[in-house]
């Protein structure tokens, strides 16, 4: 076993500017460490907490060479990484999480298959990488369907819902430029829910309380702990994630998407290998939250306590949101909030997130609910 611990003082490499790095990297200085971020754009999100910034694109061969030099581990927050920088880095820097997971979560069709080899299910799907293949996609899957790029597009981005036959020859006809596709069948779920699992780079792992997701226009609204589904259900959903964790020969987070069918089973929709939207929840509603638990993971650290404290709801703050919120800073109350330093409060960007913390789900919405009435245009 790889006994390797990158001890506090040491400094984390960060690939990605994002405000999922921005929160990692404050994880990880409360624990004496150092941050080095690579990203393309100036002042991100990450780049105004960390200790080196290197200003460079994610393909950048020179960039992720100068990212090595200054970094004693490095990781990532997000996954739409180079392969040919990823696959650099592995072989000239301690990359612990490797490009193998990544390489998975990057194309949709890659993910299906590979959960599916690992026996947890998943919703039905069919590629579609022609015209031609429509037919045999809709005999396949059936309609109504969902339509997805196999790369890149989140919140809703690179995908359509089709209803009909010629809702999705229309859609395949749009989408087909970006590559592949894949076309998934429409689940008639009770919920969406996920749940964040970590593994370390020595084997140990851990999960964080399951949340339940409410989405506004494909894109995250609310995460709501503990999600309002049976123990039985709860415990299986863990169990898929860690199952997925060790299959993947996980180092580091993976966020795991599902759905909650009304019979209770669940099926993976899919998985991001990083700290994610709906673990945000963890800061303040766990012992650990999911960002140091990567730290701790990518370090070689013992994770640490995933123990639930509270009832909790994280809602999400889009750029319409944020001068209203401005202008109400006076009714937050015991809300949490979290900023994430981005310049431009554009329609539907994701700028920050509130936490509420109560004795029951219930109060926590009312709260929320109550805050909302200020800050939505």
């Amino acid at each position: 076993m790889n006994e390797t611990i990158v001890k506090p003082g040491s400094t984390i490499g960060i690939i990605g500017g994002g405000q999922l790095g921005r929160m990692m990297a404050l994880s990880a200085k409360q624990m004496g460490y150092r941050i080095a971020v690579l990203e393309p754009g100036t002042d991100s999100p990450c780049a105004q907490v960390a200790d080196y910034v290197i200003e460079a694109g994610y393909d950048d061969l020179d960039g992720a060479a100068k990212l090595a030099e200054v970094s004693d581990v490095i990781t990532y927050e997000f996954e739409n990484i180079d392969e040919a920088t990823a696959k650099w880095l592995t072989e000239h820097g301690d990359f612990p999480q490797g490009f193998d997971v990544l390489r998975v979560s990057q194309h949709r069709l890659t993910e299906k298959r590979t959960i599916e080899s690992l026996g947890v299910p998943v919703a039905p799907y069919a590629e579609i990488s022609s015209l031609e293949d429509v037919q045999s996609a809709l005999a396949e899957v059936g309609l109504p369907a969902v339509l997805k790029t196999c790369r890149g597009g989140y919140d809703g981005k690179g995908q359509a819902v089709v209803r009909n036959e010629q809702e999705l020859e229309v859609a395949v006809r749009d989408l087909l430029p970006a590559g592949e596709l894949v076309l998934e069948g429409w689940i008639s779920f009770q919920c969406e829910v996920s749940v964040i699992v970590t593994r370390s780079r020595h084997g140990e792992t851990s999960t964080f309380p399951v949340a339940e997701n409410i989405h506004k226009h494909n894109i995250l609204h609310q995460s709501i702990v503990p999600a309002r589904i049976s123990d039985h259900t709860s415990t299986k959903a863990r169990e898929l994630a860690l199952k997925l964790a060790e299959g993947l020969e996980l180092i580091g987070t993976l966020a795991v998407e599902m759905f909650v069918q009304k019979d209770g089973t669940i099926l993976v929709n899919e998985v991001a290998p990083r700290p994610h939207n709906s673990g945000h929840y963890t800061i303040e509603a766990c012992k650990t939250s999911q960002f140091e638990q990567q730290i701790r993971a990518i370090c070689g650290l013992p994770l640490g306590s995933t123990e639930f404290l509270k009832p909790v709801v994280m809602e999400n703050l889009l750029g319409e949101h944020i001068e209203p919120l401005m202008a109400n800073l006076d009714c937050l109350g015991d809300i949490s909030l979290h900023l994430y330093g981005k310049a431009d409060a554009k329609e539907k960007r994701k700028m920050g997130h509130l936490t509420v913390l109560s004795e029951t789900v219930k109060d926590a919405l009312h709260q929320l609910n109550e805050f909302q009435q200020h800050t939505t245009k």
